[in-house]
Formats: C-alpha cells, sequence, structure tokens
C-alpha cells in the first residue's frame, strides 16, 4: 500500500478501506491504544455485569477476531462473532479462540444463524462504516433479531464532538466541526509500524446512536464517556502507566451505550 512522506497512507472510503485480504490485515496492525483504555475494558465490563460466564457473546463486526478473543477469555464466554468480510473472518478463525465460531453476514444478514441464539452482544467501531439510519436501523435490527429478550448489548463508538484532537492512537475528524448524524468525516488510526492509515467515516453522535438503538427495539440506552482515571481500576495496569494519556484525559473520545434487548 502507498504512503506519502510523512509515513500516511492514503485515505479509503468507509467499507473499502478494510476490504480484501489487504484491509483485513491493515486492520489486524491498527494500535488501538486509546481503545484498550477507554473502550474495551468498560465493554468487557459491562456485559460482565449484565450476563453470566458460559453463555454467548454476539460479536457483530468482530473483524480480525483480536477483540473477541479477549472477552471470550475475560467473560468467560462462547463467541460467535459475525463479519462481512470473508478475510476478517479468516483472521479471526487464525486466534483458535476455544469454541469460537464465525459467521458471514451477507446483505445485513447473518442467514444461518437462527432467532434469540445469543445471550448478550458487542458491536465496536462498526457504526463508523455506516452511512445513513438506515443502515445503521438494519444492523441493530440483527442484532435484536439474534439475541434472547432481555439481552444485553454494548455499542463502542467514538465521539465527532472531539474532532480534531491528537489521541494515542486516532485522530477523528476536524477541530471546531459539528458533525451531523451520517455526515463523512475523517479519521486518522496509528498502526503498530507507527505509520498512520486514514479513513473516511461517518459521524455518528451518541444522542443519535441512542434514539436508533430505541427505534430498533432496545431499552432506553444508558451512555458512557469513559475517563482514564476509571481505566486504572479496570485496564490492564501495564498499558495504563505506559502513556501520560493527555489527550485522552482532556476530551474523553469514546462513548460506551448500553442497552438491553425489550
Amino acid at each position: 500500500m502507498p504512503q506519502d512522506q510523512a509515513g500516511e497512507r492514503p485515505a479509503a472510503e468507509p467499507g473499502r478501506a478494510w476490504s480484501g485480504r489487504e484491509g483485513a490485515e491493515a486492520f489486524a496492525s491498527v494500535d488501538a491504544a486509546t481503545d484498550w483504555l477507554l473502550g474495551y475494558p468498560f465493554v468487557f465490563r459491562v456485559l460482565a455485569e449484565k450476563s453470566r460466564p458460559g453463555g454467548v457473546l454476539l460479536d457483530f463486526g468482530c473483524g480480525p477476531g483480536h477483540v473477541a478473543d479477549h472477552a471470550a477469555r475475560r467473560l468467560g464466554m462462547r463467541i460467535t462473532g459475525v463479519d462481512a468480510s470473508p478475510e476478517m473472518l479468516a483472521l479471526a478463525r487464525r486466534q483458535a479462540t476455544p469454541g469460537a465460531e464465525y459467521h458471514l453476514v451477507t446483505d445485513g444478514r447473518a442467514g444461518d444463524l437462527p432467532d434469540a441464539c445469543a445471550d448478550a452482544a458487542m458491536c465496536n467501531h462498526v457504526l463508523a462504516s455506516l452511512p445513513d439510519e438506515q443502515t445503521v436501523l438494519g444492523v441493530f435490527g440483527e442484532i435484536h433479531r439474534l439475541l434472547r429478550p432481555g439481552a444485553p448489548l454494548a455499542v463502542l463508538t467514538t465521539d465527532p464532538s472531539c474532532g480534531g484532537i491528537e489521541y494515542a492512537s486516532l485522530r477523528v475528524g476536524e477541530p471546531g466541526v459539528a458533525y451531523r448524524p451520517g455526515e463523512p468525516l475523517t479519521v486518522r488510526l496509528r498502526r503498530t509500524d507507527g505509520t498512520w492509515q486514514t479513513v473516511r467515516n461517518h459521524a455518528w453522535p451518541p444522542a443519535t446512536v441512542r434514539a436508533l438503538l430505541e427505534r430498533a427495539g432496545f431499552t432506553p440506552a444508558a451512555q458512557h464517556h469513559p475517563t482514564p482515571d476509571e481505566a486504572e481500576d479496570i485496564a490492564d495496569p501495564d498499558h495504563v502507566r505506559g502513556r501520560d494519556w493527555a489527550a485522552e484525559r482532556l476530551c474523553p473520545p469514546l462513548v460506551v451505550t448500553v442497552a438491553t434487548k425489550a
């Protein structure tokens, strides 16, 4: 993949940045330092509080399976991962997560999975690639179908109101811009080799995410912007001590939205 003189990879459209084998491998090499401080540990905490060991955890948009693997080991749950990319699913299967199974999403549906087959669900950074409310509702509707009644869903998103701030592993949008729901914005993601991947994503403000979940049949959602101080109690201690997280303290960029299937 070509790079400019500053080591920045050219921007790619949503849904294309991670397509094919090369795209899947590029996604798997995203650093995600900020996510492992303020995102995934809080998703795991919520699911631990609201689900039970031994149950089935649906990872909708599982990508290369790194997060699912951590969730399985942290929560003691069996993973059912789904994704629209066969290449992502191939990488996920290489994780060899005990008890995990992976399924392809076609036209927005994991058609080989029955209704109410999951005891909990997570959906991490999937909305960023979705261009409009109907597509988001389609994803939430399929998750709703796959969850049993009363099961929890944790959705991890970035907050477009934190635009232009350079975080440890990402920058979302431009400073001073108020993004409307679904509006395109540019996201920069740090890779493990120190280069940056630029992706054209879509903005989904927290209030819109909550409203769309309710339209899809979930109970009124609770939302949380995790902070570095809170992360000291639940994130990996070495990871917490590894940086000063100055930008993350200034404006925590991630939102964990939690809802329940009615």
